[in-house]
């Protein structure tokens, strides 16, 4: 069955754990997506670069420097150099050990724990090579249904779209646009991933009359404190905006605080 982003299909908002639950587990890893799951999230966003070989990988930056205990490029490395690195011990001495995933193992995951998956082509060098390794991928695992392939690119979306219409993919916007719904059908994605404060519940409708839908990413709790000690807190609002259905998806790194607001809004799964 076709996994659906559309809250209003799914009957419920998604929680997305950003990279997992990366607040408190290694980013982009295995342990990170399994504790998204276990404090209510249903998706996970997670980074895809490619290593020297063209091996999709699961990886934030271009870099293995700032999550391993490895140095240098992933495109310059090969998947068994990158899986030699520890991804967990430089976030806390509890995760050592924890490898680098390659993207078929989170994809593999995603199924069995029947889980979406909003997955970021991170790839800047071999943008249109990643994105036919991840459709190779994804046919072979069977989790096509399941799968947003998201960039900030919107060129290399529409190639996507073009080249695989299976995949169904989604446009990083930073901005508010004067027509969101011509941005996405321009690209051919079906959905757009927006940070908060870019984001108004007139837009989530007009997208639902097309039959979009969109991801909306919240800060950390710590960060929205000087909002709250202002007397400015916008949680209010976005819980009135999942319970009015204007929200299909609440993004970000504190996976329990997007389920509670869920719940809160009577949305939650």
């Amino acid at each position: 069955m076709l996994f659906s982003f559309l809250a209003a299909a799914a009957g419920r908002v998604h929680v997305c754990g950003h990279r997992g639950y990366s607040l408190n587990y290694p980013e982009n890893t295995l342990p990170a997506f399994q504790a998204a799951k276990d404090w209510g999230a249903t998706t996970v966003e997670i980074d895809v670069v490619l290593s020297q070989e063209g091996e999709p990988i699961v990886l934030h930056d271009h870099t293995l420097d700032r999550t391993t205990d490895g140095r240098g490029f992933a495109a310059d490395l090969t998947r068994d150099q990158i899986r030699s690195f520890d991804a967990g011990a430089c976030f806390h001495p509890r995760f050592a050990g924890t490898r680098v995933p390659l993207l078929e193992e989170a994809l593999d995951w995603a199924k069995r724990e029947e889980m979406g998956v909003v997955l970021e082509i991170k790839e800047y060098e071999r943008p249109d090579l990643a994105v036919e390794r991840v459709a190779s991928l994804l046919d072979s695992t069977g989790t096509t249904d399941r799968v947003l392939v998201l960039s900030f690119d919107h060129v290399v979306l529409k190639r996507a779209a073009e080249a695989h219409p299976a995949i169904r993919t989604e446009a990083i916007t930073h901005a508010r646009h004067v027509d969101i719904v011509a941005v996405l059908k321009a690209c051919g994605a079906s959905s757009v991933s927006i940070e908060l404060d870019m984001f108004h519940p007139d837009d989530g409708h007009a997208l639902h009359q097309a039959g979009l839908s969109n991801r909306v990413h919240l800060p950390r709790p710590d960060r929205l404190t000087h909002f709250w000690r202002g007397g400015r807190d916008i949680v209010p609002r976005v819980v009135e905006w999942l319970r009015d259905g204007a929200i299909d998806t609440l993004s970000g790194d504190d996976v329990p605080f997007l389920a509670m607001l869920a719940a809160k809004a009577g949305k939650a799964k």
